[in-house]
């Protein structure tokens, strides 16, 4: 009985251990919650304040708004899966090899990740673009010109994969390095061919992070419009863009919010089941691979793993006996495995990577090749003071917010981290939600929050909403510092008679100094970055970065951009490259 007590007692939350909550509870009830509340009220709500259902009777009688959310949703599972798919190998790759080289292969999918949507787009328009870089190519090679790849729903998918990949291959590595590598081992000695091993026992136990990978980059693609914009046709109308434009040029908020509804609806029921079947903490990588969900017992799924063993173990012989008489047979098959991961880093980079030689053209327009070596379009921006304005005023939010996300997130990650109670789950799913919720819904909302407030053009705005992005990010990445933090300290500490003051001043923050700094960065690098919460926050009264360049995209698309992006570039690597060495002092310590 006493042990039952206990265990009841321990997992009931106290008054003292809820405290470190409560500031992200109340900031996120404030600038989360209720705008969001508040936009989809609007849906029901008229503007004399009677109820009607006649907003959702229009979202689904006309048939221009359902073919939006059939592009969209087919736009979000074919990214997911491509994403998913694609990336996977790379991902295994990563929690295979060994800490060093995981950690630089690491840095080759972060820093294009975090270069951003936009700019990668950019690059896409360059490459694929008819007198882009393939087509320069495929001219040299005597191909001809081909029409525009772009412009086309091949052109955004291409887009799409090369924007949610490094998003997709950065969960499945939180998971995939949790798998015991002797099971692998264990397989093999009790006779399993490599491609039943694979089967039978790694992909099975790296399921849960395949799954958190396709819900994530499934919900981000339901708010996307930069990429089908520029990428895609008249065609490719995203459910993002018809909240956009029910907004900004019709004014009515109550259709806004009907579609910000399906969209959230859509979100929730995806975000619901994959709870059930994996748990949310799967998201933080908390969990561990290879949770028995209830796919195990999917006699479907185990008759498919086995025909798929089958099938690899034959064409694996036969490979086999292909390269019987080939010298370093073993070497070529490891060769390959990095030859293939090398090609998926060059399709994440390559956008990034063109833009560069392009910026430095005498040219007034963009070609391939570049046309002589110049200086101009560097001089011109940074001589511009529409430029610098827009470049300080997105550093000056970007250091602000991650102070403000990093303040609000140790004490959280640290009452998660410390003891389990109930709803801690719930809450955790709570903190997370911003990363689950697509961003155009929180924009338009803040929006509808700020305009009462008088908030809208100002940086303190533009903070606040970049905070709530950011904190489910600094929260994941505190949470994995704290877990590798040695509690014997705690207790040596209070051994000496530090107070908690002390014993957080002297003991916890020097211990988990690099991992402040890089939930820091990270923070930071995501409001750099942000667009579209900065396209209604700012009002048009005053631009971000992302935002000065999304305004200058889309009225002609000039060298003096590709200067621009490459400068964000070359800041990107620099933090990335910085969060590296952080990580590897981490390590080391």
């Amino acid at each position: 009985m006493s042990s039952l007590a206990t265990s009841s007692r321990r997992r009931m939350p106290t008054l003292r251990h809820m405290a470190p909550l409560v500031p992200v509870l109340l900031f996120l009830g404030a600038l989360f919650l209720v705008p969001i509340l508040l936009l989809l009220s609007r849906s029901v709500i008229t503007p004399d304040g009677a109820w009607s259902a006649a907003n959702f009777v229009r979202l689904f009688e006309t048939s221009a708004y359902s073919k939006s959310l059939w592009i969209t949703i087919r736009v979000g599972a074919v990214t997911a899966l491509l994403s998913v798919g694609l990336g996977y190998p790379l991902a295994m790759l990563i929690a295979r090899s060994r800490p060093s080289m995981a950690s630089l292969l690491t840095l080759g999918v972060l820093i294009p990740y975090w270069a951003g949507v936009l700019m990668r787009t950019f690059g896409w328009m360059v490459l694929l673009g008819r007198e882009g870089v393939v087509n320069a190519w495929l001219s040299t090679l005597g191909f001809g010109h081909l029409p525009a790849l772009i412009y086309n729903f091949s052109g955004v998918m291409i887009g799409m994969v090369n924007a949610y990949m490094p998003l997709a291959i950065l969960v499945m590595v939180s998971v995939m390095k949790t798998i015991d590598p002797r099971l692998i081992s264990a397989a093999a000695t009790l006779g399993a061919g490599t491609g039943e091993t694979f089967w039978r026992v790694y992909f099975p136990l790296s399921l849960p992070g395949v799954a958190s990978a396709l819900l994530l980059v499934f919900i981000s693609s339901l708010g996307v419009f930069v990429t089908p914009a520029l990428l895609g046709s008249g065609d490719e109308v995203m459910i993002a863009q018809v909240i956009i434009d029910q907004v900004q040029q019709l004014l009515n908020w109550g259709f806004a919010g009907a579609v910000a509804t399906l969209v959230l609806v859509t979100a929730f029921v995806i975000f619901k089941a994959f709870d059930r079947l994996f748990g949310v903490d799967t998201l933080t990588g908390q969990a561990d691979a290879g949770r028995s969900p209830r796919y195990g017992k999917w006699r479907f799924g185990r008759r498919v793993a086995g025909g798929l063993a089958a099938a690899s173990d034959r064409i694996e012989r036969a490979c086999e006996r292909i390269m019987a008489g080939v010298p370093g047979a073993g070497h070529t098959r490891k060769a390959m495995r990095y030859l293939l991961a090398g090609l998926i880093l060059l399709f994440l980079v390559a956008p990034a990577l063109f833009l560069i030689p392009v910026s430095f053209t005498e040219g007034s327009f963009i070609q391939w090749p570049p046309r002589g070596f110049s200086l101009r379009w560097y001089a011109l921006i940074l001589g511009s003071d529409l430029w610098a304005r827009a470049a300080l005023r997105s550093f000056g939010i970007g250091f602000a917010s991650a102070a403000l996300a990093l303040v609000i997130s140790l004490p959280t990650a640290i009452a998660l981290t410390r003891r389990r109670f109930a709803g801690q789950q719930a809450l955790l799913g709570f903190i997370l939600a911003p990363m689950i919720v697509p961003h155009i819904l929180l924009a338009v909302s803040l929006f509808l929050v700020y305009a009462r407030l008088g908030l809208v053009g100002t940086s303190a705005g533009l903070v606040l909403g970049h905070t709530v992005i950011a904190l489910p990010y600094t929260v994941i990445t505190l949470m994995a510092t704290l877990t590798t933090y040695d509690r014997r300290l705690d207790q040596a500490a209070d051994t000496l008679g530090a107070g908690v003051l002390q014993h957080i001043r002297f003991v916890m923050l020097p211990v988990i100094r690099p991992g402040l700094i890089a939930a820091f960065l990270i923070a930071f690098v995501t409001s750099f970055e942000e667009l579209t919460l900065a396209m209604f926050v700012t009002g048009g009264l005053s631009s971000t970065l992302p935002n000065q360049l999304w305004s200058e995209m889309l009225m002609a698309a000039s060298p003096a951009l590709a200067a621009v992006s490459t400068l964000i570039f070359a800041f990107v690597v620099v933090i990335a490259v910085a969060i590296h060495l952080l990580r590897a002092r981490d390590r080391r310590a």
